[in-house]
């Protein structure tokens, strides 16, 4: 027999998959899932459990807190406001597991680079870029561009997607570094994300 109050400790609190409690308790998956049943212990989704599997240190990411308080910061109020309006209009909204914004403005990204670092505490280091230019447009020129700007080393970098240009010089004026895509890989943050921007 499994006490309720272990597996709800294990399964809920600390979020422990069934089969490292069966490794745990050294008994075996099928004790686990008759226990969880008898107790009417709800089951994660195959989704939240495959979250859970890739982020056993907690989300990359936190919730702000002044979202919770009444006094809530002008500066950071602001900074939250513009976030949302910048992934409202320039964030890809097929992407189902990340969060995605593309521009072709340095200061548009470094701003929300700045949201996500200052609002939700995301490292620098889990973020990475795609750039996406025309062949017209010299990449190793557009790439140093943005590294410079961006203060990112290169292994933040993906692979370039060149795009052959229909007549030459026709798009760089528009774009002369190409469009530069911010990814950061996070189901549930884009979830809260496009959950307050419905809100507004």
């Amino acid at each position: 027999m499994i006490k309720e109050k272990i597996l709800k400790d294990l399964y809920i609190l600390k979020e422990m998959s069934m089969k490292d409690i069966s490794k745990k308790l050294d008994v075996g998956e099928h004790q686990v899932d008759y226990w969880m049943r008898k107790y009417n212990i709800k089951t994660r989704s195959i989704s939240n459990a495959v979250y859970l599997k890739y982020n056993k240190n907690g989300d990359p990411f936190k919730i702000p807190t002044f979202l919770k308080k009444e006094n809530i910061y002008r500066d950071q109020k602001f900074l939250y406001g513009l976030g949302l309006g910048l992934y409202w209009g320039e964030g890809t909204r097929k992407s189902k597991n990340s969060v995605r914004l593309g521009n072709s403005d340095p200061q548009l990204i470094k701003k929300f680079i700045e949201f996500l670092v200052k609002i939700f505490n995301i490292k620098k280091s889990k973020l990475r870029f795609s750039l996406q230019i025309f062949s017209d447009v010299e990449e190793k020129v557009a790439l140093n561009h943005w590294k410079k700007i961006l203060k990112f080393p290169k292994k933040h970098f993906y692979r370039s997607i060149i795009t052959k240009s229909i007549k030459p010089g026709t798009y760089k004026y528009k774009s002369k570094y190409g469009v530069l895509t911010l990814h950061f890989a996070n189901t549930k943050l884009k979830n809260f994300i496009f959950e307050k921007i419905s809100q507004l």
